[in-house]
């Protein structure tokens, strides 16, 4: 199976800070990758040069086999590479079925003067989206007085209109609380598994992480210091030690289960 997302030799500084150090990634379709890591060990980073908000010094990006280095992120979003951000980008002040319409009416380019909004749209489609984030009861409260979780779904739904085969999230569950958060990331997990969307997720939860990714990529300092599975990433003791901030002895890492990508001492 060809690389989805691919990076070579990406690096990226401010001045005397790296902040991307010679990345090299690839990552599969299907994979619900997690990215984890201290602030500042640039993970954002990392998702801003992959969905062309930033440029890097130097190196490429590839998806699904396109070399998108230098496109604009409005084009990368077209092929098929979309995000959300860490704060809900939701129209707060239409229904939550309105913020799906209108995600719809821009998708299509169907909006018109003449016409209401909710007829320019497939309201099946408007249906089976708010069915599946489970926000159908929901569909004409106002998304800016929902709770943050369900705030976080509808974002995702909205991007997720897009049709995209991979979709980037910046911490789903912050700002949640500890009661939603398994709820939003069970429903937000079986909606990317029924529209077969590959995704990364940067999360600072752990628990989360170690229940919904199928792999695990720990950020120290502008590279990555672990990548595998997140059983084998997250009991690495220099991670445990660097990024989960737990004190551990330094015993040797299993080099056949841990790819350590960077060595970190």
């Amino acid at each position: 199976m060809s690389d989805l997302l691919k990076t070579t030799n990406l690096n990226l500084s401010f001045g005397s800070i790296v902040v991307a150090d010679n990345i090299d990634f690839s990552l599969k379709e299907g994979e619900r990758l997690a990215v984890i890591g201290q602030n500042g060990a640039g993970k954002t980073t990392f998702i801003n040069i992959c969905t062309g908000l930033i440029r890097p010094d130097s190196g490429n990006i590839y998806f699904a086999d396109e070399d998108i280095t230098k496109k604009s992120a409005r084009a990368i979003v077209k092929m098929g590479m979309v995000r959300s951000f860490q704060l809900p980008q939701v129209y707060s002040e239409h229904t939550v079925r309105e913020c799906i319409e209108l995600s719809l009416a821009a998708r299509d380019n169907k909006t018109s003067l003449f016409k209401s909004l909710s007829s320019c749209v497939d309201q099946k489609e408007v249906y089976e989206v708010l069915t599946s984030i489970q926000l159908l009861d929901r569909s004409d409260v106002l998304a800016g007085s929902l709770p943050e979780g369900h705030k976080k779904l509808l974002d995702i739904a909205m991007a997720l209109v897009l049709r995209p085969r991979l979709l980037i999230m910046d911490e789903p569950t912050s700002g949640v609380s500890s009661q939603e958060k398994h709820e939003i990331m069970r429903i937000l997990m079986g909606v990317l598994d029924k529209y077969k969307v590959t995704s990364i997720f940067v999360e600072h939860d752990i628990d989360i992480v170690s229940q919904y990714a199928t792999r695990v990529a720990a950020w120290i300092s502008g590279a990555i210091a672990a990548d595998g599975a997140p059983d084998m990433v997250l009991n690495d003791p220099v991670i445990q030690e660097q990024v989960l901030g737990q004190s551990f002895s330094r015993t040797e890492p299993n080099m056949n289960t841990v790819k350590l990508v960077k060595g970190v001492s």
